[in-house]
This record gives structure tokens, sequence and C-alpha cells, in this order.
């Protein structure tokens, strides 16, 4: 069973990773004078382009719950589970609260951020290095570009730029991470402890 699951739970992260890259960018392409430095992503959920990006954020969401309880199945690991679990309800939240319903979209977005760069790290029990090294790398780099956003440092950047930094690191991670399970050995690793 853990062989099935695990390639799965891969497949559904990389698709539901993928899926809101093009969907961001296509979302982005559609939105007339739209600056990856001055606007933020969740400007998109708001804009002409509002229907695709709050239908594919929201899609992320579900696609990384339903591989978190396939993740839970195949690797037993309660961490990493509930990680990914408040990740996947944060991009749910994201998708249902654009920008302008605030305060739920700031908890949502800042959930969402919070357990993505958690759980990235928390990944490396369940791969080897380098890629494990690489999930925490990436997982740090959005913890780090979350403070910094929060703290209003945005490095010259623009408040987009740095939220980019924030997201794209574990969306990296999401289609590696993804990729990993994927193509893992048939061997079931040994059980992530807690």
């Amino acid at each position: 069973m853990y062989y099935d699951c695990g390639k799965l739970a891969g497949a559904v992260i990389f698709v539901g990773t993928v899926q809101f890259l093009l969907a961001l960018i296509i979302s982005e392409a559609l939105y007339p004078g739209y600056s990856i430095a001055d606007n933020t992503i969740s400007d998109l959920g708001v804009g002409p382009s509002a229907a695709i990006f709050n239908s594919s954020m929201f899609l992320l969401g579900v696609l990384i719950v339903i591989s978190a309880y396939l993740i839970q199945r195949s690797f037993n690991s309660k961490l990493f589970f509930v990680l990914l679990i408040l990740t996947g309800i944060g991009a749910m939240g994201v998708g249902l609260f654009p920008a302008n319903i605030r305060p739920l979209h700031t908890i949502a977005s800042l959930t969402a951020f919070l357990f993505e760069g958690l759980s990235a790290i928390a990944s490396y029990k369940l791969q080897k290095p380098p890629l494990s090294y690489l999930a925490i790398l990436l997982g740090v780099t959005t913890l780090g570009a979350l403070a910094l956003y929060g703290s209003g440092t945005y490095l010259g950047l623009g408040k987009g730029g740095i939220e980019r930094m924030i997201a794209y690191p574990v969306l990296l991670w999401g289609v590696g991470f993804g990729s990993h399970l994927i193509s893992a050995s048939e061997q079931k690793p040994t059980t992530a402890k807690q």
C-alpha cells in the first residue's frame, strides 16, 4: 500500500503545484498593468483574473490536503501530516477569501505561507541528501522572506517581489518533492520519527 499511496501523493502534489504556477502566470498576463514588484500575488484574486487565480488557489489547497492524507498512509509522519493539512487549509482560504476580504484573507495567507515553509523543512525526514538539504534551504528561505515581509523590509524588491520570495521557494519545493515521491524506489523508507 505504501508504494501506491506514496507515488499518488507525489503526483497530487506535483499536479497541484504546477497547475497553480501556470495559473499564476496566466493571471499575471491577463491583469492589465500588473507589476510583480508593486502588486502582491493576492491582488490577482480581486482583479480581472480573479476567477482563474482563486479557483487555482483553492484547487491547490484541496490537492495538498489529499496529498497529506496519502503521505500519512505512506510514511506515518504525524507532524508532517499536520503541517501539510494546515498549508492546504490556508491555501483554500486564500482562494475563498480574496485580498479584499479582511481579516480572513490575511489569516489564510499567513497560515498558508507559514505552514508551507515549515512543511518543506519537515519533509527532510522523508528524503535523502542532497534533496533533504535543499528542502530545508527552501523552507528557511520562505520563512525568512515571510519575516521580512511582515516587518515591511522589501530589500528593494517591492512588496510583490518579496512576497514572491515567500511563495516561489516552496512552490519549487512542491514540484521537487512531488517528483521525488513519484520516482521513489519501491522499498518503503523507515517511518519518520516525531
